[in-house]
């Protein structure tokens, strides 16, 4: 931890930042191995860029942070919403005067928190500093890998255990609970990385569909968006199957999708921006005559958030490092129809791609893909 706020202040110098203000969060986790609830009581982390480390917190969650693998000077105060005012104000006199530049996370940091800064330090300049914070996240150390393959494992195995149960006339609700539960069965942490997407028939059409009481009929695709998480890190997986016989346009999109999935991460490489990788993949749709019914990215980073940097969308300059984690999932969406997405995440090593998730990606029966996978 104390390398991480030391690299932390790296970047804040490098990023022309004087402070990071962080609140509870995957980024707060990552730099102190401190877990907060995103909460009433505002918990607010302030890091220099010379290694400084201020922590604002209520009184209650004092015991956290008795024993810091680093120094900090820690603020506590009461359940007084009158009184959180001045304690920010007083926390933060020694520099409340300067032109300070503080970087936030722009999808992170609350209004609450923000006015407490805003008001305490009238002569700051509060900005995006997510550059900074991605500059020490976007790549996966061992340790962080490891965790990420063990999330996938147990994700997988959590489809296969509900997949033996699943049959025509079950509900997108009744699937996705039974996943949840296997998911926990398997290993998984309590905090996934979001609730399942069951689909069914056209419902598979819409790529961020909930789960509804519609019923899964012989015919159809059924799609499952699922992840699981370890040691605070997250897989994303997606897989679609045939239930019963598929008519033609059905298994068109199928062999389509699966080889855009492939020449993203068969094609992917280190020194290659992120842009090109969403091109490998968008180039075999749109060659297959279905290029406007891909209607998202190819893929978004993955780690201690479900959706973090690099994302691979087209025209990113992003250049492809060792580390970085990142998901490739091409769709076809077909309203009314049906729809197919097959989703991997993928380590950028200096070979190539390597997947963390590897069950079948070939979209077929559910008996015939269980047999399979089974199989190994």
């Amino acid at each position: 931890m104390n390398k991480r706020i030391e690299a932390l202040a790296a970047q804040l110098a490098l990023n022309g930042l004087d402070w990071m203000a962080l609140n509870p969060g995957p980024s707060l986790r990552y730099l102190t191995g401190l877990n907060f609830h995103l909460m009433e009581r505002p918990v607010v982390f302030l890091v220099g860029h010379s290694g400084q480390v201020k922590v604002i917190l209520p009184e209650l969650e004092r015991a956290k942070v008795a024993n810091l693998p680093f120094d900090a000077e820690i603020i506590p105060f009461g359940d007084d919403p009158a009184t959180w005012q001045g304690v920010y104000e007083q926390a933060l006199f020694k520099i409340s005067g300067n032109p300070l530049r503080v970087g936030v996370e722009p999808t992170g940091l609350r209004f609450l928190e923000l006015n407490l800064l805003r008001q305490a330090l009238p002569e700051a300049e509060f900005v995006d500093g997510s550059a900074a914070l991605a500059g020490l996240r976007m790549c996966k150390g061992t340790e962080e890998l490891n965790a990420m393959r063990q999330a996938a494992i147990i994700a997988q195995n959590a489809l296969l255990n509900t997949l033996e149960s699943v049959r025509p006339g079950q509900s997108e609700l009744q699937i996705s609970g039974e996943l949840m539960v296997q998911l926990f069965r398997a290993g998984s942490e309590a905090e996934l990385p979001f609730a399942p997407i069951v689909s069914t028939g056209p419902n598979t059409a819409n790529p961020h569909a909930s789960p509804t009481n519609r019923t899964l009929q012989e015919g159809e695709m059924l799609l499952i968006d699922w992840g699981a998480s370890f040691a605070g890190y997250f897989s994303d997986n997606t897989r679609t199957f045939f239930c019963g016989e598929p008519n033609d346009e059905m298994k068109q999109i199928a062999d389509l999708v699966e080889k855009a999935n492939a020449a993203a991460r068969l094609g992917g490489r280190r020194g290659m921006p992120a842009g090109e990788v969403d091109q490998l993949a968008r180039g075999v749709i749109a060659e297959g005559g279905y290029g406007e019914f891909f209607t998202h990215r190819t893929g978004h980073g993955l780690g201690m958030e479900a959706h973090e940097p690099p994302y691979i969308y087209p025209g990113n300059p992003l250049i492809l490092k060792p580390g970085m984690v990142f998901t490739i999932e091409p769709g076809i969406y077909l309203p009314g129809k049906s729809g197919v997405r097959i989703e991997d995440d993928v380590v950028v090593e200096d070979e190539g791609l390597r997947s963390l998730t590897d069950l079948p990606r070939e979209v077929m029966r559910l008996e015939d893909f269980l047999a399979r996978a089974r199989k190994g």
